[in-house]
C-alpha cells in the first residue's frame, strides 16, 4: 500500500509538471465542518470532523480541464470517533478514534465526465492529540470526559496510506440550473470500500464551481466561487459496501455491517455582498453489528466577507 501510495503521487506529480507551461495559480480554498452538535447534539460515533482543501490550477473557467494533473488539491482532513458513552463505553461499542490526514489529489473530465484522483496518509491514535482535544473542548463547552478507560480502548497509534478515485458523471436539464450527478467512489486504505451514489442540486449557487467531496457526510463543499447572489440546493444519498476498516477492528469482535448508507440535503446562500454560507443535515447508517441506532450529523461553512 506505501508503494502504491507513492506511485499515485508521483504520477499526479509528474503528469503535472509535464502540462505545457501553464502557471498555476491559487483557485481557492473550501472547508466544511461536521459535528453532531449541529443536530441531534449526542455526541457519539461519526461525532465531529474538519474538511479542508486549497487547490490550484489554470484559470477556473467554470469546468474542469480535460488534461490530468492541470489541477491539484491539497486535502486536510481531521475527525473524531467515539462510542455512544464517551466516558464509559460499553461492551460491544465501537472504540474511540482520532484521525488527521493530508493528502493530494488531482481533478479533471472527459467530456460530461469528471474523474478525481489521489491518496493521503491517516494518521491515527494518541499520536493526532485528537483525545485530548475533545476532552479539553467538552472541559470548556460541557460534556462528557474522556476518561482513562476510554483512552486505554482506543485506536492506536499508524499511519494507513489511502488512495481515492472518484468518477462522476453531469447530467443537466435543459432550460434549468438542476443537474443530476451519479458516480462511483473507491478507497483503498484506512478504509476499503466500493461506494455507488447521486447527487442532485438545483438553484444559483454553486453551480460551475469546484466542489470537493467530504468523507464523513459525501456532501461536497465549494472551493471556487462563482459571482452573484441567491441559494442553491442539494439533496444526495450513497451506499457502500465496506471490506475493510481500522476503525473497527475485526480483532475485537467488531463486525461490519452488509451495507453502509446515507442520505443528505442541504442549502448553498450567497449574498449581494459576497458572504457565503453552507448548512447541511446527513442521515448515516449503522457502520458495525451492534450499533444501536442510526445517527444524524449536521454541516456547516459560513464564510464573511469585509
Amino acid at each position: 500500500m506505501h508503494r502504491l501510495l507513492a506511485a499515485v503521487l508521483t504520477v499526479t506529480l509528474l503528469s503535472s509538471q509535464s502540462v505545457a507551461a501553464q502557471d498555476r495559480v491559487n483557485l481557492g480554498y473550501g472547508r466544511l465542518v461536521t459535528n453532531d452538535l449541529f443536530f441531534d447534539r449526542r455526541d457519539r460515533w461519526r461525532t465531529g470532523s474538519l474538511a479542508a482543501s486549497h487547490v490550484w490550477g489554470p484559470e477556473w473557467t467554470g469546468a474542469l480541464p480535460e488534461r490530468f494533473g492541470q489541477i491539484l488539491e491539497l486535502r486536510i482532513n481531521g475527525e473524531i470517533i467515539a462510542p455512544e458513552n464517551l466516558s464509559f463505553p460499553a461492551p460491544g461499542d465501537r472504540p474511540f478514534a482520532g484521525a488527521l490526514s493530508i493528502g493530494l489529489h488531482t481533478h479533471h473530465r472527459k467530456g460530461a465526465t469528471e474523474f478525481a484522483l489521489g491518496g493521503d496518509l491517516v494518521f491515527t491514535g494518541p499520536q493526532t492529540g485528537l483525545d485530548d482535544f475533545q476532552d479539553g473542548l467538552h472541559s470548556v463547552l460541557g460534556g462528557f470526559d474522556v476518561t482513562s478507560q476510554t483512552r486505554a480502548g482506543q485506536i492506536g497509534d499508524d499511519i494507513n496510506p489511502t488512495v481515492v478515485a472518484e468518477m462522476g458523471q453531469v447530467l443537466r436539464f435543459a432550460g434549468s440550473s438542476a443537474t443530476l450527478r451519479p458516480y462511483v467512489e473507491g478507497r483503498a486504505g484506512v478504509e476499503t470500500l466500493v461506494r455507488v451514489g447521486a447527487d442532485f442540486s438545483f438553484g444559483r449557487t454553486g453551480q460551475n464551481e469546484l466542489l470537493v467531496r467530504d468523507p464523513v457526510t459525501g456532501h461536497r463543499y465549494r472551493t471556487t466561487f462563482t459571482e452573484g447572489h441567491g441559494a442553491g440546493f442539494v439533496i444526495g444519498g450513497d451506499v457502500a459496501k465496506v471490506t475493510h476498516s481500522e476503525f473497527l477492528p475485526s480483532d475485537r469482535g467488531l463486525q461490519l455491517t452488509d451495507w453502509r448508507s446515507r442520505m443528505r440535503a442541504g442549502v448553498h446562500h450567497q449574498t449581494r455582498k459576497g458572504h457565503r454560507f453552507f448548512y447541511g443535515l446527513t442521515w448515516l447508517g449503522k457502520e458495525f453489528k451492534g450499533q444501536r441506532d442510526n445517527q444524524v450529523v449536521g454541516s456547516l461553512r459560513i464564510n464573511l466577507k469585509f
